[in-house]
């Protein structure tokens, strides 16, 4: 565990306690305790990668948006319901004493918890998570199934079809980028650099 001075890459204050934030080992113990899907973990790391691609571009601290994209989604498999998901996982944030910016972050990414998306954080993980989905769905199809391979132009022709992975909320995509003050050419971009960037560890 370490004492993040300054997790939301803002001035320090000098009257603000240290916040408490996992490290990534952490982290990645965390999600595994209650994640055993493979491609819910990928997606883990998918939107990892992503957030700290944003965080450098940002300037923000890579390494607390790295531990919220892995975390986003960490008690899904076992609370997959409106109700529970992610409740229950912010539940066990809180009682482990993780600082509150993570702990909103993760309530703010899904629409069904009503908790703003106010700071550029959560503003972020709401436009990373479905799109880094999509990214993968596309690659997924592509002959070589590798991220090299995939475009902003495959992935917004996916976009496009509505028969195509279905699943994902592409007005979540559309409103996300919005959000950030991307254009969406750029937005898909971003998560392709950095998705590709990862591609070992996601095995694509």
């Amino acid at each position: 565990m370490k004492a993040n001075p300054n997790p939301r890459g803002t001035n320090p204050n000098p009257l603000e306690h240290d916040v408490k934030i996992p490290d990534r080992s952490e982290a990645m113990t965390l999600l595994a305790e209650h994640t055993k899907n493979e491609n819910l973990i990928k997606h883990a790391l998918a939107v990892e990668a992503a957030m700290q691609h944003y965080a450098k571009l940002f300037g923000e601290d890579e390494a607390l948006w790295g531990v919220v994209g892995l975390l986003h989604d960490f008690d899904y498999e076992e609370h997959p319901t409106l109700d529970e998901h992610p409740f229950k996982g912010a539940e066990i944030l809180r009682a482990k004493g993780y600082d509150e910016s993570l702990v909103k972050a993760v309530l703010s990414h899904a629409r069904h918890t009503q908790v703003p998306r106010e700071t550029r954080l959560e503003k972020t993980l709401f436009a990373v998570d479905e799109l880094s989905g999509m990214v993968t769905a596309v690659a997924l199809v592509r002959p070589s199934k590798k991220l090299a391979d995939v475009t902003v132009s495959s992935v917004k022709k996916k976009l496009k079809d509505k028969a195509f992975a279905r699943a994902l909320n592409r007005e979540d995509i559309l409103e996300g980028a919005e959000a950030l003050g991307v254009d969406l050419d750029t937005h898909i971009g971003h998560v392709i650099t950095a998705m590709q960037a990862a591609s070992a560890g996601l095995g694509l």
